[in-house]
């Protein structure tokens, strides 16, 4: 079992950038897959971005694609969400999440993640 802790987020205005961070622990780090995903409301829970153990390949959704990035410090066992030319409609809680397997590639599914961090509140104003 992995723990996972978020930090960042928050209110900003459209066209601002913000960037989350998830540490994790419990595990070694390095060999899982991570991603991020939000939930809007009234909407299903939905992967924004995925990156594989390596960190050698990556996944984004089409509506963030070009303006978030994802990435990793396996040293510091942690996984960012850079978040560039936020528009209102980015506006969610997001969730950092963790593969329950050891997997070549990015998982796509929210059932390939086992374990999930307590999310944090993205607000976009326009």
């Amino acid at each position: 079992q992995v723990q996972l802790v978020q930090s960042g987020g928050g209110l900003v205005q459209a066209g601002d950038s913000l960037r989350l961070s998830c540490a994790a622990s419990g595990r070694t780090f390095s060999s899982y897959a991570m991603g991020w995903f939000r939930r809007a409301p009234g909407k299903e829970r939905e992967l924004v971005a995925g990156i594989s153990r390596s960190g050698d390949n990556a996944y984004y959704a089409s509506s963030v694609q070009g303006r978030f990035t994802i990435s990793r410090d396996n040293a510091k066992n942690t996984v960012y969400l850079q978040m560039n030319s936020l528009k209102p409609e980015d506006t969610a809680v997001y969730y950092c999440a963790a593969d329950h397997v050891v997997r070549v590639g990015v998982p796509l599914g929210v059932v390939d993640f086992g374990s999930w961090g307590q999310g944090t509140q993205v607000t976009v104003s326009s």
